[in-house]
């Protein structure tokens, strides 16, 4: 059952998606107590994606390890420091086509700009398969207004939610007593319905063969994770939901207030991990062809992202990018601030920001920008690797799953933790 706590701030809405495992009597919220400490203990793990790319000069420091001189997007987060890693020179192996990249920011899939690409599961989502049971919502998945990065082990892109109100209602919201039993009734519904397909298919399985087979038992894939989320929302409908003292968030519909907007959403971040609410987020930022409402920002940020080595764009883009870690770092003090048994929310959280892009000036895909905060490792350095023979990004994800005490030694391209930074 999730705690009740009273955060210090007030924050936003709420949507979350994930992918099911098999429902066992353990998973239930009934006997969660009966867990064993390990699974007790709240590892938890976000990751946040500048869809614009980050420019790596005012990012990587020229020093590596740990005496390195901060570099002008970094000094906002030096109140944290000892909690942050700058790491330089990975890559995701055959992940190329740009802005596509995206896609496989947290899959590692390769080639997703062609047309016969198809996704596999995000980390996210292959953590959720594992611990998503401990929460009422096994994964969060948010946007800026660029759709999302979660994949299904199907490698269908899980809807992400991008309004604030709305998280915030479905994640601490009871609702009337007429609300929440038409809500067990869409569940019961949702059940029937798939009881009912699943037959139907059965069925036409039996008289199918080659190709057919193996877009059935896709199918079926999707629907038993479908009817195990049913059975998770049901049993979860039952018990209340975390209070929180404070209203709603307004949603900002103004794209050109970069900082408002972001900031709703870390501050739903941080108030969901705080309650326990769910232990699995992914954000995609903010970042279009707006012209970001910055004090020296004239032109539109994705129109600066493609700055051609232009001294005067590049500066414009570090007003934004700047103001971006600013808020970046604002979020990972909050986070170090809320209790957490002997350690805070920071010290159980893994935080990943980056992006899919090295360059986006010329919508290259290597030596990408990669911070990594929080969680159980190694912190107040600068891991440089050589871009000309680099770590698989997907070791890094390896890590990330490891923190979360999941016996992994292997995702996607990722064969090995990232050197360096276990502590």
């Amino acid at each position: 059952m999730p705690r009740t706590l009273v955060p210090r701030r007030t924050f936003l809405r709420s949507s979350g998606v994930a992918l099911g495992l098999p429902l066992l009597h353990g998973m239930l919220p009934g006997a969660l107590g009966a867990a064993p400490a390990a699974e007790r203990e709240a590892r938890r793990m976000v990751a946040i994606c500048a869809p614009l790319g980050i420019h790596t000069p005012n990012l990587f420091p020229e020093q590596a390890g740990k005496d390195y001189p901060p570099t002008p997007y970094l000094e906002p987060l030096q109140e944290v420091r000892e909690k942050f890693t700058v790491i330089s020179g990975l890559n995701h192996p055959m992940v190329d086509g740009g802005h596509a990249a995206e896609k496989s920011f947290l899959t590692g899939a390769a080639h997703p700009g062609q047309p016969s690409f198809r996704n596999t599961i995000s980390v996210d989502q292959y953590a959720a398969e594992r611990i998503g049971h401990l929460t009422r919502f096994p994964s969060l998945s948010l946007t800026g207004g660029n759709g999302g990065m979660s994949y299904t082990r199907s490698g269908v892109l899980i809807p992400a939610e991008s309004r604030p109100s709305r998280v915030f209602q479905q994640l601490f919201l009871e609702g009337s007593e007429s609300e929440k039993a038409a809500h067990l009734r869409r569940v019961k519904d949702g059940q029937s319905i798939l009881d009912l397909v699943g037959a139907q298919t059965k069925a036409i399985q039996r008289r199918t063969g080659g190709q057919d087979l193996e877009t059935l038992d896709q199918y079926f894939t999707s629907v038993r994770e479908l009817e195990q989320r049913l059975v998770r929302a049901e049993e979860w409908a039952k018990l209340p939901k975390p209070t929180v003292d404070g209203e709603a968030p307004e949603d900002i519909d103004d794209r050109a207030n970069f900082s408002g907007r972001f900031k709703l959403l870390l501050d739903l971040i941080a108030l969901a991990l705080q309650t326990d609410s769910t232990r699995l987020i992914t954000l995609m930022g903010p970042g279009g062809a707006e012209v970001v409402d910055l004090k020296g920002v004239e032109d539109g940020w994705h129109n600066l992202s493609h700055h051609g080595r232009s001294e005067e764009k590049i500066a414009q883009l570090a007003i934004i990018e700047r103001e971006e870690m600013r808020l970046f770092g604002e979020f990972l003090k909050q986070l170090d601030s809320f209790p957490d048994g002997e350690r805070t929310v920071l010290d159980q959280t893994a935080v990943l920001m980056g992006s899919s892009l090295g360059n986006a000036s010329s919508h290259n895909n290597t030596n990408l920008p990669a911070i990594v905060a929080g969680g159980r490792f190694r912190h107040g350095q600068h891991l440089a690797f050589d871009p000309d023979s680099p770590p698989p990004m997907c070791n890094l994800l390896v890590s990330m799953l490891q923190h979360l005490q999941l016996e992994v030694d292997e995702f996607s391209s990722g064969t090995s933790t990232l050197t360096g930074l276990s502590a």
